[in-house]
């Protein structure tokens, strides 16, 4: 079972994407590819694993949906008019390379403009990235029937609407882009703090080179790939297991220097143009963070300035939370503090809020405050992860502040 859950992860959104350019029907390419997994659990534990896993995913779902199509007479039209063996050839070859622009494909139309923003971004993740209906509604803070209808009414919008599956050409494009680069970095992070779905930070890098291929020009589409590839750099540095290192305790030896030297180089690149995005902007701040040998080096003053830009182009009290961060570094955790209470009604249920009061309470030496303040962080954390080490934050700060007392 644990095979066919790493296959699940790698092969369901090349799947459900192959399938959508040959029959042109998202539900029917979804339904093919859930019975196809469904046939494997029944199959594999008596037949064995095939040597080819995936591929054997899409060829199992390509023959489920020719079976369902000629069942009704459009359906039969479509297989004579595309041609049963050349489908089935198409999807031979292809199997083994997915065709790397079908998914591509696959996320222009999913955030074509004639679908609301909201269901852009939760529709892609779903079909590209394979999150379950579930864990598509935790990443929206809604509940898992409410997510289940957004689903249906996007797809249903798509084929109403005969939105077709293609990337755009020349002035399509730039309108279109940011709600893409935005499913591309929701699906880098789904996997960032998951070992099971860490293959999604690997699948959001290779989408984000397409575009960047695609795109060379725009400067957003690379400062998303230097973004994404210096956070991957330092993975190695954050523990196993899911366990949470903070960024001023990593051991900075093992981070990854090749992406660093490639993302610093994008962000070179992208200074250069002189067409800030808001993901030039986090690119630029991740940067100066690889640039540093040593925490007690960083460029704090410069983080500040790029984080005044990028609260100006995004005024989100996430961005607010995060220039308070780097402003505890230049003027301390007084004035952070300060900052933190205008946040606090906007951010009640954001467990890194609290985590970052509980900190700047601790340096002040208010340890019983802070001790409170990562309780709640723990209390509002997803991961059991992230619970783990608020907890330990916790108790370590108030038993010190007991034996002190």
């Amino acid at each position: 079972m644990d095979e066919l859950e790493r296959t699940f992860r790698a092969a369901y959104g090349p799947a459900v994407a192959t399938l959508v350019r040959l029959f042109g029907d998202i539900t029917l390419a979804e339904d093919a590819v859930q019975d196809a997994f469904a046939t494997a659990v029944r199959r594999w534990p008596l037949d064995g694993v095939p040597d080819n896993p995936a591929g054997w995913i899409v060829t199992t779902a390509r023959n489920r949906a020719v079976d369902v199509v000629r069942r009704n007479r459009r359906g039969r039209e479509l297989i004579e008019g595309i041609a049963a063996d050349q489908v089935e050839s198409t999807v031979d070859q292809e199997s083994a390379g997915f065709m790397r622009d079908d998914q591509l494909r696959l996320i222009f139309t999913c955030c074509h403009p004639a679908i609301r923003v909201e269901h852009q971004v939760a529709l892609t993740l779903r079909l590209i990235a394979g999150l379950s209906p579930a864990e598509v509604a935790s990443a929206f803070l809604v509940s898992e029937d409410s997510m289940a209808k957004r689903l249906v009414r996007a797809k249903y919008k798509i084929k109403a609407a005969g939105i077709p599956y293609r990337v755009p050409e020349g002035a399509e494009l730039p309108d279109r882009l940011r709600a893409v680069l935005a499913v591309l970095y929701l699906v880098y992070n789904a996997g960032a703090d998951d070992v099971v779905r860490r293959d999604l930070r690997g699948e959001a890098i290779r989408l984000g080179r397409l575009l960047t291929d695609l795109m060379p020009s725009e400067p957003e589409t690379t400062g998303l790939l230097a973004l994404m590839l210096l956070n991957e750099a330092r993975v190695p540095a954050r523990g196993g297991d899911g366990e949470v290192v903070l960024l001023k305790d990593q051991d900075r030896s093992v981070w990854d220097s090749a992406p660093i030297a490639e993302g610093q180089e994008l962000v070179l690149m992208c200074l250069r143009q002189r067409r800030l995005g808001p993901f030039q902007l986090q690119a630029a701040i991740q940067a100066l963070h690889c640039a540093a040998n040593r925490y007690e080096d960083t460029d704090w003053t410069s983080i500040v300035r790029f984080y005044d830009r990028l609260l100006a182009l995004m005024p989100t009290p996430v961005v607010a939370l995060n220039r308070a961060v780097a402003i505890a570094e230049t003027e301390g955790p007084a004035e952070a503090l300060l900052l933190l209470d205008d946040l606090t009604g906007e951010l009640s249920t954001y467990y890194p809020l609290h985590a970052t009061r509980g900190s700047l309470l601790n340096r002040l030496g208010r340890q019983a405050e802070a001790a409170t303040a990562y309780a709640r962080a723990a209390d509002l954390a997803r991961t059991d992860a992230t619970k783990r080490f608020l907890q330990e934050q916790s108790q370590t700060i108030a038993w010190r502040y007991e034996r002190r007392g």
